[in-house]
């Protein structure tokens, strides 16, 4: 059996659990060194899935920043930027969009069955188009990641995508960080969807690592066996708070 690649899945919420308000425009809930923090996380995966949602709404790049960085793939022979992975079931996206058209990654487009057609003559050279089957899911998709390569993924939404990755139990390492804002409009799109969980009350996920960045805190789950280490650089764990409150009180 092929295995999957390591899922990581990043995201950034409000402290009421919100990764968008319900405006057209997009809420820049992270800070700088946050967001230079995800860049190095990206620099180490092969690819980057976000959903079609997040391809309309937010127009990313998905591309590498820091020229250290990109320099330093391109010195191990990769790409500047990871490849770039989208799941759509209608393929009804812009070729104009940043994800088409930034960069030179290598771009891969899963679609429903019935639009593979149309949208092969919609991207053209732009992207691969991939049947993902009738209905497409996660499992199918990072099964076929795997027959391409593809070892490391990096899932940065949205809603839906983040969902089904956890429902399924795909995902091996949650970085979640949480800006220090609330968005107050049940209108806006939330961290996650209703859904079974493989978390909850009596099955609690393992938290590894915390971590201040400036304004945003970063907290990192373990979320499958593959995810055993400590992440670097964590300057505080739960196993750390937990030892430090069983010390005796100084004088």
């Amino acid at each position: 059996m092929i295995d999957r690649p390591y899922t990581v899945l990043s995201c950034c919420i409000s402290l009421d659990g919100y990764l968008d308000d319900a405006t057209s425009s997009r809420l820049h809930l992270s800070n700088a060194l946050d967001l230079a923090r995800v860049d190095a996380v990206r620099a180490t995966c092969d690819a980057i899935l976000v959903g079609a949602g997040t391809v309309r709404k937010d127009d990313p790049r998905l591309l590498i920043r820091a020229p250290a960085l990109r320099s330093a793939r391109v010195a191990a022979r990769r790409r500047p930027s990871p490849v770039k992975v989208t799941v759509t079931r209608t393929g009804a996206l812009d070729p104009r969009a940043h994800f088409f058209t930034a960069g030179d990654s290598d771009r891969l487009v899963y679609c429903a069955g019935p639009a593979v057609p149309a949208a092969g003559r919609r991207f053209g050279a732009a992207a691969t188009v991939v049947d993902a089957g009738p209905r497409p899911t996660m499992e199918r998709l990072v099964t076929d990641l795997a027959t391409r390569g593809i070892e490391r993924l990096l899932v940065e939404g949205g809603a839906s995508v983040l969902t089904q990755f956890l429902t399924a139990g795909l995902a091996d390492e949650l970085q979640l960080a949480v800006a220090p804002v609330f968005v107050g409009d049940h209108r806006g799109p939330r961290f996650v969807e209703d859904g079974r969980f493989p978390w909850t009350a009596g099955s609690r996920a393992d938290l590894i690592g915390t971590r201040a960045i400036g304004d945003v805190a970063l907290l990192t789950y373990a979320l499958s066996p593959r995810c055993s280490a400590r992440p670097a650089g964590q300057a505080t764990d739960a196993g750390d708070l937990q030892r430090a409150s069983r010390r005796p009180a100084g004088p």
